[in-house]
């Protein structure tokens, strides 16, 4: 269902469910509207984004613990209203009170924020689906901006949950063409300008790495183009680029079939990036933005790109490939070609590139690359703002000896070690040394096999958040 967040003076006379915010150091003190004991005895402390149901005048009330008060922060927010929204699946509207907590615009919008995103379910597939009832969250609050950052909460978890959608949808139904349909209809509404590659077009532009990862599906590639253009002078240029493998079988070097299984996740930074689209042209930031997401899935068809051929990519570099199931950098060479012609300030690419990254750095955190020290501190300032997590990785040089092919250019795997940092310099080399780039490998976040803090199970939407706060720093 529809969920509305908006802004109240009270809370309702006949409000059916009420939500406290409560700090921890009320727990260990004294209240005349709760017995604060009792609370403590039975367990809750008031940690961030723990919760308790008491009945207070006979109404129903969640209390959520906001840990220290001298701690809470936007995060503290967006994790109270991630458990706001779990914990109300039952009624149709709660009204969330503040008590003595003061927040200031971008808590309220972290606030409303983590309520949207608590609130998503994808369950389109189920038959009998056992939806979250809620419909309405009213926050106490008054003065200057609370409704506008109330608003820009929800704008941001739409951009997110809508990503998240994409990544949920099977590989067999969303397929390169519907991808590319779906981003484009996004860029209608939202006054984006886009262009959908068709495969005659691909072959004319001499995307040769899109061109060879798609040669073993039935399924035609795509690429999509968006750009975003602000009213008045932007003040920077800014280039995504997002892997678009909407399913990925390994090709012939195929995946064992638990390997296999979450695979149509592996679009998640086509994902990530076309969901940043939504949110810049909701919130529209001073920063010219250009999206390419190159599209196909990587299939075993009689075709099918073998180990050991040659392809030329656009840039005129030849890769031998090694191992078909490495098809992501494949693909993002050519987009990243495209990316350095548009002559961006920066250029930032995600993808689901890596199992060497989850074993590095597990299912939580992102790893980050990059050519340019300033970009990669924009970059993790950007991911502090947006409360998701990264860890900056090496680029050696040492290591691209790796890389070295007897019959092209460059080979697409650099062996069994570091992994993931042999695919970073792998895309490097498609990067002109003069343009600042980061590389997001977000194989770990994108996908959770459970639920976690923020995220439901399933697609996370990882990397929209951050990569709004990128644009809005370039913009600022």
């Amino acid at each position: 269902m529809a969920l509305t967040i908006n802004v109240v003076r009270s809370v309702p006379v006949r409000a059916k469910a009420v939500a406290h915010l409560v700090t921890s150091d009320r727990i260990a003190g004294e209240d005349g509207a709760y017995d604060w004991g009792t609370l403590a005895f039975s367990g809750f402390d008031g940690k961030a984004g723990t919760t308790t149901v008491v009945t207070v005048d006979g109404v129903p009330t969640l209390l959520v613990g906001m840990g220290e008060a001298d701690a809470v922060g936007t995060a503290e927010f967006r994790k109270a209203g991630v458990a706001i929204a779990r914990k109300s699946k039952k009624f149709a509207n709660i009204t969330v009170v503040l008590d003595e907590l003061d927040p200031d615009v971008g808590q309220l919008a972290g606030l409303s924020e983590g309520v949207a995103l608590g609130h998503y379910e994808f369950n389109q597939l189920k038959s009998e689906a056992k939806a979250s009832q809620l419909t309405k969250v009213s926050v106490v609050a008054a003065g200057k901006g609370v409704a506008a950052a109330i608003n820009r909460g929800q704008i941001i978890a739409d951009a997110v949950n809508w990503s998240r959608d994409l990544v949920n949808r099977p590989g067999g139904e969303l397929t390169p063409a519907v991808l590319a349909k779906e981003a484009a209809d996004m860029a209608k509404a939202g006054g984006i300008t886009a262009q959908v590659m068709s495969p005659a077009a691909i072959k004319k532009a001499r995307l040769g790495g899109l061109l060879g990862v798609n040669r073993g599906s039935e399924q035609e590639a795509r690429l999509v183009r968006l750009t975003y253009t602000p009213k008045g002078k932007a003040k920077a240029h800014l280039a995504l680029v997002g892997k678009g493998i909407t399913f990925d079988s390994g090709g012939l070097s195929i995946k064992s079939g638990t390997g296999m299984m979450t695979m149509k996740m592996d679009m998640g930074g086509a994902a990530a990036v076309l969901g940043a689209m939504r949110a810049i042209a909701a919130l529209a930031p001073r920063v010219k933005v250009t999206c390419i997401c190159p599209m196909t899935d990587n299939m075993t068809g009689p075709d099918a790109t073998r180990p050991g051929d040659v392809l030329v990519t656009r840039s005129g570099k030849t890769i031998e490939v090694l191992n078909t199931d490495a098809e992501g950098r494949l693909v993002l060479a050519d987009g990243l070609t495209l990316a350095c012609e548009a002559k961006p300030d920066a250029i930032v690419d995600a993808a689901t590139l890596t199992g060497a990254c989850v074993v590095a750095l597990g299912n939580r955190y992102a790893g980050l690359m990059g050519n340019d020290d300033q970009l990669i501190g924009r970059i993790k300032d950007a991911a502090d703002t947006a409360g998701e997590l990264l860890w900056h990785l090496p680029l050696p040089d040492e290591y691209n000896t790796l890389l070295d092919s007897k019959v092209a250019d460059i080979k697409n795997i650099g062996g069994p070690y570091a992994g993931a940092l042999t695919a970073g310099l792998f895309l490097q080399n498609f990067v002109d040394s003069d343009i600042p780039w980061a590389h997001l490998d977000i194989a770990g976040p994108a996908f959770a096999d459970s639920a976690g803090d923020d995220h439901p199970a399933g697609g996370t939407g990882y990397g929209v958040r951050t990569l709004l706060a990128l644009a809005e720093s370039l913009a600022s």
